[in-house]
């Protein structure tokens, strides 16, 4: 009896061992911990369907702004909570996480195609440590009780039009990633002694600078606004699923950017994390993105919108990276002062 005890004791012991390294190597199972600054109602969706996919995984969402999150995980550098970030209004937050070394190389099986730049748009990292899960197109987004469809501006010099003083509302750039990109946009398009004059000129245009990203897209559909500057995505949740009385102009010249998913370096889960990202870039995920306006970079899933990566490409000017990661901080703390 003894020695079956004994035989027991040490299958028992082995098998511990065999869970406890299988847990360490990581097979995708267990807790991911995901940080995103994207819809909340959103990323229940994207827990539901992947807990649905992988009954062996749960999905822990984080959600809070991007630049608390980007904040959260350099001070978490070394011993990471996180093992995938999704969204933060554009690459550029990503740009900020890849000097900081709190990024980890990864390619999703359905990127391992694509070329760095397609048509004009930067599609992944150098150094694959974000890739984008979706397109974002920055523009106008315009009342139609209050702007014929003639009228609304199609460029960004158009918004000095007289006629659309106090008129015109945009995100806080020492808050938003949203209006720090159109602020860096213009920088690289123009130069900084240009762009700080373009917006010198658009104070008397302006109306309001909520912090949100989201808030001028809302403010346009209740009336409060004419125009607002944001994504095209926040204009077509209003229009498509609200029937609110708004439209969305792409500029001809725009910031036209992929919103990544990355990898966290030292995460507790890094296989998790590397089956949830393969996972956002298959149809299901794909689909989810569409159905809340998001243009997928999945070519098998359809936009949901009026627009679809091959109707942006055009209007996509270029960005200049290592300007954008080199210069955020500064540009910001720089509105901040100025405004």
């Amino acid at each position: 009896m003894k020695n079956i005890f004994v035989i027991m004791s040490v299958f028992l012991t082995l098998f511990l061992v065999s869970c406890s390294s299988n847990s360490e190597e990581g097979d995708g199972s267990g807790e991911v911990n995901l940080y995103s600054p994207e819809t909340p109602d959103m990323t229940k969706e994207l827990k539901k369907a992947y807990e649905e996919e992988y009954d062996d995984a749960t999905l822990n969402v984080e959600y809070a702004g991007t630049n608390p999150l980007v904040n959260k995980m350099i001070a978490e550098k070394g011993n990471p909570n996180a093992d995938v970030w999704y969204g933060g209004g554009g690459f550029l937050p990503f740009e900020q996480a890849k000097n900081e070394g709190i990024l980890k190389s990864y390619t999703p099986e359905l990127a391992e195609e694509w070329d760095d730049v397609e048509d004009g748009i930067q599609m992944k990292d150098e150094d694959e440590e974000w890739i984008g899960a979706e397109v974002f197109v920055l523009g106008f987004v315009y009342n139609t009780d209050l702007v014929d469809e003639d009228e609304a501006p199609e460029t960004w010099e158009d918004l000095l039009d007289p006629k659309w003083e106090d008129e015109i509302e945009m995100p806080n750039p020492a808050a938003s990633g949203t209006a720090t990109l159109m602020v860096m946009s213009q920088m690289m398009e123009n130069g900084e002694d240009e762009a700080w004059e373009y917006f010198d000129q658009m104070q008397s245009q302006i109306s309001r600078t909520p912090d949100s990203g989201a808030q001028p897209t809302e403010d346009v559909a209740k009336g409060e606004a004419k125009i607002g500057i944001g994504f095209s995505f926040m204009a077509y949740e209003q229009k498509l699923g609200n029937d609110e009385n708004v439209d969305f102009v792409v500029p001809d010249k725009t910031p036209v950017l992929v919103n990544p998913v990355s990898m966290i370096e030292d995460g507790p889960n890094p296989k998790g994390g590397e089956q949830f990202a393969d996972w956002l870039l298959t149809e299901p995920a794909q689909e989810i993105l569409a159905d809340w306006y998001h243009i997928p970079t999945n070519p098998d899933v359809e936009s949901q919108t009026p627009l679809s990566l091959e109707d942006v490409q055009d209007h996509a000017m270029d960005l200049d990276i290592d300007f954008a990661s080199e210069n955020l901080d500064k540009v910001r703390q720089e509105w901040d002062e100025r405004y």
